[in-house]
């Protein structure tokens, strides 16, 4: 028992001693040091853990393609936004944003854009904005082919009627009742199509066809024919989050709100396709490629004028296979830089004159013809204000030329034998009436003289036989 109670057992040992768990004093009830720094580890991990799997369970942000069509409806522009819906599949973007801004355009093209969105395998979003833009014309098929619909405040949609070309008439003024009838019957059967397979307003759309109907972006709303109206592209998106659209018979709900814009640009073939396809590039084009032309004619040899006038006249042709050009137009132009070639060598003013007049005739008639393939809320043309100055300065520049030219014609002639007459040179030898050699014009010449001349006597050149040249001294 004295063992006992002197604590020489174990168990005395253990009753006496606070024993430590994880830095926890169990006698005292207080934290050691080594148990705070425990602790914090664990508190610390758990933390990180927590965030790691908030991170895990939180999905990254939705990427969405984005592309402008912006100006008409052309070879090149349905050729970059078929390509936009294509490289938006293959991306496995969550969709395709397209922001609308055009005042229609080429029927067939419409077409290329509107088959493409139509089965597209990404939904396809049409946002016509920002506020002043339109969805004119050919713009109205693009926007009801879309998967959703919105519009900017202060944006219209409608006058999809077809017109004459460019001209701005009734097809039937033009083109006889049968031929309007025809074309009208063809459009609204088009429109409708698209608007009942994307569930909107059809009688709108066969109204925006025949009576050239056109609303702002709050009545499309109210009539269905888009389904929001949002200041910005990003608002847009946002308020597309969460809905459900059919895509390829399946139905898809948007993941839209914050996503990311992944800008799509067009090749420089397309680019350039839909820059060259404006009536006033292809009119410049022409009168270029006649300019170079006449350059070429009083300067033969040049060859950078001739080169230019020939890619100039093959874009200009490339140009106006994407435009209703008229042909009797591109006759007259080419007809007017004829005369003034022409006035080139004749100088009299008179044709000159009638080339000039025929160049600004051509420019006016160029983009007024009949032409069924083509929906446009105005008529585009080649302005005066292009018009008038590049005639006058292409007239300018050959008038210039052809002064230039009679300058020129008045001058002695400095090629040949006869260039030789009067110029001044050296004798190599003694020259006499019998011979000897001078050296003129850079050259070693054969040369006979009525008076005998030592070596390095100046002489001129009075007259030429074949290879030998009569000279005399020159006095000083």
């Amino acid at each position: 028992m004295d063992g006992l109670q002197g604590g020489a057992t174990p168990w005395g040992a253990v009753a006496r001693c606070p024993r430590r768990i994880h830095g926890w004093d169990t006698g005292t009830g207080a934290m050691s040091k080594s148990g705070h720094s425990v602790w914090g580890v664990l508190v610390l991990g758990m933390v990180m853990f927590g965030q790691a799997t908030s991170r895990a369970d939180a999905p990254p942000p939705a990427v969405v393609s984005r592309c402008v069509l912006d100006g008409t409806v052309d070879a090149g522009s349905s050729a970059f936004l078929v390509d936009c819906v294509r490289r938006a599949q293959e991306a496995g973007h969550q969709a395709l944003l397209v922001r609308l801004d055009t005042p229609g355009g080429e029927l067939e093209s419409t077409r290329d854009i509107v088959r493409a969105f139509l089965g597209a395998r990404v939904p396809v979003l049409v946002w016509v904005g920002p506020s002043g833009a339109r969805a004119g014309s050919a713009g109205v098929f693009i926007t009801l082919a879309s998967h959703l619909a919105g519009m900017a405040p202060g944006t219209n949609i409608g006058a999809a009627h077809p017109v004459s070309g460019l001209s701005g008439q009734d097809p039937e003024q033009t083109g006889g009742k049968e031929m309007a009838r025809k074309i009208e019957n063809d459009a609204v059967a088009f429109v409708e199509s698209i608007a009942r397979q994307r569930g909107r307003n059809a009688e709108w759309a066969i109204s925006a066809v025949r009576e050239s109907e056109s609303v702002p972006a709050e009545k499309a709303l109210e009539l269905r024919v888009i389904e929001h109206v949002a200041p910005t592209q990003e608002a847009f998106l946002q308020w597309a989050d969460g809905r459900s659209v059919t895509v390829a018979d399946s139905p898809v709900t948007l993941r839209t709100a914050n996503a990311w814009l992944v800008e799509l640009e067009p090749s420089f073939s397309q680019r350039a396709l839909h820059a060259l396809a404006q009536p006033a590039v292809v009119y410049i084009l022409f009168l270029l490629a006649g300019l170079g032309f006449a350059v070429e004619f009083t300067h033969p040899g040049l060859f950078v004028p001739g080169l230019t006038g020939v890619v100039c006249l093959v874009l200009a042709l490339l140009a106006s296979s994407a435009l209703p050009v008229r042909a009797g137009a591109i006759v007259l132009l080419l007809l007017g830089v004829a005369l003034l070639v022409a006035e080139l060598f004749v100088t009299s003013g008179l044709l000159g004159a009638a080339g000039l007049g025929l160049l600004v005739l051509g420019g006016v008639f160029l983009m007024d013809r009949f032409d069924p393939g083509w929906f446009l809320d105005s008529p585009p043309r080649v302005p005066l204000s292009t018009l008038i100055p590049t005639a006058v300065f292409v007239a300018g520049a050959a008038v210039y030329l052809a002064f230039r030219a009679a300058e020129t014609r008045r001058q002695p002639q400095q090629g040949g034998d006869l260039g030789l007459i009067g110029e001044v040179g050296q004798t190599l030898d003694t020259v006499s009436p019998s011979g000897g050699a001078v050296f003129v014009h850079g050259e070693r010449w054969s040369a006979v003289s009525s008076t005998p001349l030592p070596p390095g006597s100046r002489v001129v050149v009075r007259r030429v036989e074949g290879l030998t040249l009569f000279v005399d001294e020159v006095k000083t």
